[in-house]
């Protein structure tokens, strides 16, 4: 049984909380466990509780859920870039895998709330990796 880290992004909780029953629908579906769930403002803030989960030896990948919504900046882009990019170095450091399940930049809450199966495709890709790995 895979054991998985769930992180799950707070900002836009009416999309992150969707996001993260389907990632629990998702690992239940794939005989997976959420080993423990870290709640954090918002999606920039996720690698931090991402490198804490993937150094535990009980936990085998960490999936992150968060949505990222446009405003009248591009500061979307740039949240969104800087929380992949350092998603990817958790993973690599950590030797661990670590899915982003995050949707967006560019756009709008109703879009947001039309991608909340990201919350499951982070898990089965964390389950897949797993396996694979």
């Amino acid at each position: 049984m895979t054991r998985l880290g769930l992180v799950v992004a707070e900002f836009n909780r009416s999309v992150t909380e969707r996001m993260e029953a389907a990632a629990r629908e998702a690992a239940a579906d794939a005989d997976a466990a959420i080993t423990d769930t870290v709640h954090v403002p918002g999606a920039y803030d996720s690698p931090l509780a991402a490198d804490r989960l993937a150094r535990r030896d009980d936990i085998d990948a960490v999936a992150v859920v968060g949505a990222i919504v446009t405003g009248d900046t591009d500061h979307d882009h740039v949240i969104a870039s800087a929380t992949a990019d350092t998603l990817t170095d958790v993973s690599l450091e950590r030797d661990t895998p670590v899915t982003f399940g995050v949707s967006g930049p560019g756009m709008s809450g109703a879009e947001a709330r039309e991608r909340v199966e990201k919350g499951a495709a982070a898990v089965e890709s964390a389950v897949s990796l797993t396996q694979e790995l």
